[in-house]
């Protein structure tokens, strides 16, 4: 019988963060979670930063717990975080100071200063990248319009999961998938798009060696182990971008797929080989990001759970908790499409009062107001599945082909509601799981690195074998495609 194994998957989204232990006998995978914490924002006068050292004091914690678990199996640990955020270093590896929050509003009005130095079309020809004011590209231009001593005594830039792995391991490398995501990268080169930053006034010499998702990094820093109380345990970057690795970990029989992976954010669209990057990818604000393999994730950010944890968190602050499942059953019980909201619209992005925002929308366009929290988070879930619509027929237009089957994959899996609402909207089969497909993908690429998985392929049947899917059928289909006309109309008028 094959000695079983395990791997550390450390994934970080946006309000908490996961030790995972990944078990693999050499068939089949099975997860424990080892650690779990919290990630909160900090609001400092300067601006809305992320609590960094707080994460890594968690890191190291997590991996102290799963090594204990493990029992002397763990081979490798790889850590994955959401997109666009970095830190500086300055010429002795030191941070310059604590990491910015994407939602900060420093890079207001950074998007038409950008289009002011070097037109729109020519920056999507550099990246291929979706436009949004909370990219890496944005925030080094709020620093350079600003005039930031910072980027004066920079040395290297890392990306969130960067930063963890030269801390980890020592190296001061970006891993590919979370490079591609900064539209600081162009993807048909291969390399930073170094025309367009120097004409944007961004300095790339602080840009580091780009590594493949999948790669060795070498063995956990000695001062960590030390700390730990952890030895030979190697450090692996695996599709560092949490969407990367939950792509990794669509349990997909073959090409062709689409896929929604769902949380804070959800996004939509196909894995395909070579990116694609042309007038139409550009008026549909698509974008092509790296992945395991050097596959390319051609598509579109939604934002997705973040209005109804937003909410949560509103009336939380009002007096009331409420868990989610509450949330949940309390919008299943509410009257069906009565008003559509376009969850991209700017008026939701920032931290607040959501409700109030999602009342005072429906109120400027004409629509019944919701006025229940039951109505109001229906409306936000029945906005979000329309709208992952909206994204996977635009990529079935541009790729020439019908995504099928669509795999909805990662947390947001868990509200049956919202996959229902996804299959009612699409009007196809939609097959749900793994929720911990974000895990499963950085544990594939660990397990190939490390030469105890083959291949992406191999590992996605492995992932098959290993955890239950279910599938929802499409309903009620008049009244969605009425609902859907209604969204189309909102953001042509938007």
């Amino acid at each position: 019988m094959t000695r079983s194994v395990s791997y550390l998957a450390l994934d970080l989204g946006a309000e908490s963060g996961r030790a995972i232990i990944g078990e693999f006998d050499g068939e089949q995978l099975r997860l424990e979670e080892a650690h779990r914490f919290s990630n909160v924002s900090v609001c400092l006068p300067d601006g809305l930063h992320w609590d960094t050292l707080r994460l890594w004091t968690d890191i190291k914690q997590g991996i102290c717990l799963a090594a204990r678990k493990a029992q002397g199996r763990l081979l490798s640990v790889g850590l994955d975080t959401w997109g666009v955020d970095f830190g500086l270093l300055d010429r002795d590896g030191a941070l310059i100071f604590n990491p910015y929050h994407y939602r900060d509003g420093r890079t207001d009005g950074m998007l038409d200063e950008a289009y002011r130095r070097m037109p729109r079309q020519e920056i999507f020809e550099h990246t291929g990248i979706q436009f949004l004011a909370l990219n890496s590209l944005y925030q080094l231009l709020s620093m350079v319009v600003r005039r930031s001593p910072a980027l004066d005594v920079a040395q290297t830039l890392l990306f969130t999961p960067d930063l963890f792995n030269y801390w980890l391991a020592g190296c001061k490398v970006s891993e590919f998938s979370i490079a591609t995501t900064s539209q600081c990268y162009d993807p048909r080169r291969d390399d930073w798009a170094r025309p367009m930053l120097e004409k944007l006034g961004i300095p790339t010499h602080i840009f580091a060696k780009v590594v493949p998702s999948g790669t060795l990094l070498g063995p956990l820093a000695s001062f960590v182990a030390e700390e730990v109380g952890v030895s030979d345990l190697s450090v692996v970057a695996p599709a560092c971008h949490d969407t990367g690795s939950a792509v990794a970990g669509v349990p997909a029989t073959g090409p062709g797929f689409g896929w929604v992976s769902s949380g804070t954010w959800s996004i939509a669209g196909a894995e395909i080989s070579q990116p694609i990057v042309n007038a139409q990818s550009l008026a549909n604000n698509f974008t092509n990001e790296g992945g395991v393999g050097h596959t390319i994730r051609f598509c579109r950010n939604i934002m997705g759970l973040w209005l109804v944890q937003e909410c949560r968190r509103t009336w939380a602050r009002q007096g009331e908790e409420l868990s989610y499942p509450k949330l949940t059953a309390m919008a299943a019980e509410a009257k069906p499409l009565r008003s559509v909201v376009d969850p991209d619209c700017v008026d939701f992005l920032k931290p607040g009062d959501m409700p109030s925002r999602i009342r005072v929308y429906c109120r400027r366009t004409g629509q019944p107001v919701p006025e229940t929290k039951g109505e109001i988070v229906r409306c936000a879930l029945e906005g979000c599945a329309l709208k992952y619509r909206w994204v996977l027929e635009r990529a079935e237009e541009m790729l020439g082909q019908r995504l099928e089957p669509i795999h909805l994959v990662g947390g947001g899996t868990q509200n049956q509601v919202l996959s229902q609402f996804a299959a009612d909207a699409l009007g196809r089969q939609v097959v749900t799981g793994p929720v911990e497909a974000t895990a499963l993908g950085n544990i594939i690429a660990q397990a190939i690195a490390m030469g105890q998985v083959e291949s992406l392929a191999e590992g996605r049947e492995i992932i098959r074998n290993s955890f239950p899917l279910q599938t929802f059928e499409p309903s009620g289909q008049p009244r969605w495609d009425e609902a859907y006309g209604k969204l189309v109309e909102l953001m042509e008028s938007a």
